[in-house]
């Protein structure tokens, strides 16, 4: 048995040859005594005729069924007039078959392979080998290496150089709860899957490798979601030397770089955003910037008004009120209102005010809102002339809390741009820059907005006095509303170091003990220094347009963080417990 061609490399050019070809049986079609088969191997499909005058093949052929992997052979001849397939590259001509060999069976399939598949997630994991022969599936992957190549191309051209960290580290302050992995040889102890190899890659530089990059496996056991695994691949970069300006204009030109070549996109301009407008103007630090609609800060007109939904946030500092005017949003219907505000509920949101404009011109008069009769009619007025407002406008409101303000409504804004159809073009990539250095967490401590490593666009001095003010050297690349990646300059000062960390309530001694090396590393001549990470699962969930990034992940966990293919996580024998010194306190081992 040899195979001569891939399937998709037969075409009228073989006219007349005997060639042979081996894969699956893609359909099977019994018509008045002929049988079809279209066989698919990984390069796409080709029809087979298996003519009744062979009786041999042609008995072998009756036996044989969907998904049975075969070998075949025969002369291809051109299909006759008006059975061309335009949708295959062998779409003008078949091979009439001479020979055929089943290689292995197939027992029935618990769903069928067709493009699409109306099969649940569950069933397609748990039976991801099949899911993983869909065409859909092997376009993914396919595309998947091929960006990776480009990739690493790009950056071996640029003189970085691949080097690996360890998977087996110590666990280190990074946002979110660690993978342990218990030791046999140092009893009681642990190591940590790496939730990124931050420390490794800012050591690297530290060592005098000015150019690093690595696809780096990462792990971190968080509430998972559309976008979110806990082992996923991210693309780890980190240089000596460099800026912040110099880092974005080498990762816009990877992007667009890997887009061309692998898509044949061209990327439009990466604007610039600082944190504070990407708030103000769309709620969130990652706006998908193809959607129109915008945020607008209405707070200050409602300071006297008498209508206390409006009043309490108005005189609050740590409240807004923001409005989404929405250009010829009369077509939205009630029981579309309602639904929305049901949906920023979902948020925190009390409620969804809404106006709508049905003429300007007459005031009051020409609005229709439940709330109208409670607002005064020079807020009104001035509500109009600041929002712009046009008939057959509607106009959402949000007013509370600043942080449920800001999260109903950029989901609102998303949603409502995609039930109109308001996306103006196809791909909009941005930079969110100037993010602050700390926030406080639900217990009024400083917490880093990104990581402590990250360094402020400030003194040591000024940080001290005032660390909320602090605005970093910090740098996120976002696409059509998907954070793909974020960086940052890195503190390379062993003063700004030990000032961050104890802006955090991490002593020296508390340190030394969590990332004593890094420390070290600063203390003996490290260069300036800056990095991003671009999650790569991520990048390919967006260039396939999939809605998951488990559809471009080959072998995917579910949100439950299991794999249902290999039943893990699973449980360890008695005698692996043992020799790790593990015991279980207050959960029963199934035997």
């Amino acid at each position: 048995m040899k195979r001569t061609h891939k399937c998709n490399q037969i075409n009228s050019s073989l006219i007349g040859q005997e060639i042979a070809v081996a894969g699956w049986i893609h359909r099977r079609r019994d018509h008045g005594g002929v049988i079809f088969f279209d066989i698919r191997d990984e390069g796409g499909l080709v029809q087979v005729v298996y003519n009744p005058d062979l009786e041999d093949t042609f008995s072998i052929a009756e036996s044989c069924r969907n998904e049975y992997v075969v070998f075949s052979a025969g002369i291809v001849r051109e299909r006759p007039e008006g059975t061309v397939n335009d949708n295959l590259s062998s779409g003008e001509v078949e091979i009439l078959a001479s020979d055929l060999e089943i290689l292995n069976h197939s027992k029935p399939l618990p769903f069928q392979l067709d493009e699409y598949t109306s099969a649940g997630e569950e069933t397609r994991l748990k039976y991801r080998f099949l899911d993983l022969r869909r065409s859909e599936m092997q376009q993914n992957l396919r595309l998947r290496s091929n960006a990776s190549t480009y990739l690493r191309d790009y950056l071996n051209n640029k003189e970085f150089i691949e080097i690996e960290t360890p998977l087996l580290t110590k666990a280190t302050p990074e946002g979110a709860r660690d993978y342990l992995v218990p030791s046999r040889t140092f009893p009681g102890s642990f190591f940590a899957l790496p939730q990124s190899p931050q420390l490794f890659k800012q050591t690297l530089m530290a060592s005098g490798f000015e150019k690093y990059y690595q696809f780096a496996k990462c792990f971190r056991d968080e509430d998972l979601r559309a976008d979110r695994q806990p082992e996923f691949t991210q693309l780890d970069i980190e240089l000596s030397f460099t800026d912040a300006d110099e880092i974005m204009n080498l990762i816009t030109e990877m992007i667009r770089d890997v887009f061309k070549k692998t898509l044949d996109i061209d990327l439009d301009k990466f604007p610039k955003i600082t944190y504070r407008e990407a708030i103000e103007k769309y709620g969130i630090d990652k706006p998908d910037l193809r959607n129109p609609l915008e945020l607008l800060e209405v707070k200050s007109l409602f300071k006297n008004c008498d209508f206390k939904v409006f009043n309490d946030p108005a005189n609050d500092e740590d409240s807004r009120i923001a409005a989404i005017r929405v250009p010829n949003g009369k077509s939205l219907t009630r029981k579309q209102i309602d639904d929305y505000t049901a949906f920023v509920g979902n948020y925190g949101a009390k409620g969804l005010a809404y106006i709508r404009v049905e003429d300007p011109s007459k005031g009051k008069e020409g609005l229709q809102s439940p709330i109208i009769k409670f607002i005064e009619d020079e807020i009104i007025e001035s509500l109009m002339k600041n929002l712009d407002a046009k008939e057959g406008d509607i106009i959402f409101f949000g007013a509370g809390k600043r942080n449920i303000v800001n999260d109903s409504l950029a989901a609102l804004r998303d949603l409502v741009a995609k039930d109109l159809d308001l996306l103006t073009c196809e791909w909009a990539p941005c930079w969110v820059i100037d993010f602050p250095m700390f926030e406080k967490n639900n217990s009024g401590n400083l917490t880093p907005l990104h990581h402590p490593f990250t360094a402020p666009k400030c003194s040591v001095e000024d940080l001290k006095i005032d660390p909320l003010g602090a605005l970093t050297d910090a740098y996120d690349v976002v696409l059509n509303g998907t954070e793909l990646g974020g960086g940052s300059v890195r503190i390379h000062d062993q003063e700004m170091q030990k000032t961050v960390l104890n802006l955090l309530s991490i002593d020296d001694e508390e340190a030394e003990e969590k990332f004593g090396f890094l420390i070290s590393a600063l203390q003996h001549g490290c260069p300036p220094h800056a990095g991003l990470a671009i999650g790569f699962d991520r990048m390919i969930m967006l260039m396939t347009d999939s809605d998951s990034i488990r559809d471009v992940i080959a072998f995917p966990k579910t949100q439950t963080a299991s794999c249902l293919l290999t039943d893990a996580p699973g449980q360890a024998a008695q005698d692996q417990l043992d020799e790790l010194h593990i015991r279980f306190h207050g959960l029963e081992k199934e035997e």
